[in-house]
């Protein structure tokens, strides 16, 4: 989902700049966006591959099952420091917090290897390649607005969250197995076009020193939307090994 500040984040006066430099940077800001996006991804992938094949990280984490909960919270504080302090870091500074994120998000997503099989995982990550592909790609091309379907995918994400903690007690087979995960990919493809077109507006307006900070923001933003609509996706296609 777009962290609430992208209208927080430095504004431009296009005023100053032609139309062939603003084209030009928004261009350069999209491109280290998807760039920064799938090394995250990439980093993500090969840490939670390294952590399953390591029996002696597996059965630490699994005898000390808080250190999941510590991992959630980092990854919660990362988030919220990113999209908190974006207009104070420095690119490096918070290229770096996304990797950290990306790297500690590995540490905890290796559990899908003793979920799923090996060709379910495969299979999912492409569909979930060709769904976000799809869908950001309509989000950067098309003209109509989506900010009010965008608002009203970010409630009913609230209402996911809320829905999925409730479960947690209730237990249903059915919420669990379907409803939900069905209803995570249709809030995901819908908040992956969103969330390209706001990262896109963003870059309009954007001056060249803010490319680096934008790009992070952004590339954390749909990093979140490709892990969330692959993990609902899995619950969907995956083969469970039970």
């Amino acid at each position: 989902m777009t962290p609430d500040n992208y209208s927080g984040f430095d504004r431009y006066n296009s005023g100053h700049m032609s139309g062939t430099s603003l084209s030009n940077t928004m261009a350069q800001t999209m491109k280290k966006v998807y760039f920064k996006m799938t090394m995250g991804l990439l980093l993500t992938a090969f840490t939670a591959l390294f952590c399953a094949s390591s029996s002696a990280y597996a059965n630490f984490i699994f005898s000390h099952s808080m250190l999941m909960w510590l991992f959630a919270i980092v990854e919660i504080g990362l988030v919220i420091g990113i999209s908190a302090g974006i207009n104070k870091l420095s690119n490096a500074t918070a290229s770096l917090l996304f990797y950290l994120f990306a790297f500690v998000n590995g540490l905890t997503l290796f559990t899908i290897f003793y979920l799923y099989s090996i060709p379910a995982i495969v299979k999912t990550f492409f569909i979930t390649a060709g769904t976000f592909g799809a869908m950001s790609v309509y989000g950067y091309f098309t003209n109509k607005d989506l900010s009010k379907i965008g608002s009203l995918l970010f409630m009913a994400l609230i209402g996911l969250v809320i829905t999925s903690v409730v479960n947690m007690f209730m237990r249903s087979t059915l919420l669990s197995d379907w409803i939900i995960p069905i209803a995570g990919v249709l809030i995901f493809i819908g908040l992956t076009a969103w969330d390209t077109q706001q990262i896109k507006a963003m870059a309009q307006q954007a001056p060249g020193t803010a490319v680096g900070r934008l790009a992070t923001l952004g590339a954390l933003t749909l990093y979140l939307d490709f892990i969330n609509l692959f993990l609902y996706l899995l619950r969907i296609f995956g083969n469970n090994r039970d």
